[in-house]
């Protein structure tokens, strides 16, 4: 395994991952104010999607860290 990369992809799903929770906890706050359930189209939102590439870029290289 490279250690690098790995630590790398680490660094990646760890920030994607807390990014898009804050991401997705601003959405609801700014749609649903008064506390109510958020609708499941939340995950389509479209700034959610650069949190989904930068998960997918940590999936990616860490993948490729158990390759090499």
């Amino acid at each position: 395994m490279e250690w690098t990369l790995g630590f790398i992809a680490i660094i990646f799903l760890t920030v994607g991952l807390i990014g898009q929770a804050f991401q997705m906890r601003k959405i609801r706050l700014t749609n649903h104010p008064d506390g109510e359930l958020a609708s499941p189209n939340i995950f389509t939102n479209k700034s959610n999607f650069k949190w989904y590439a930068i998960i997918g870029i940590g999936i990616a290289c860490w993948y490729i860290a158990e390759r090499l």
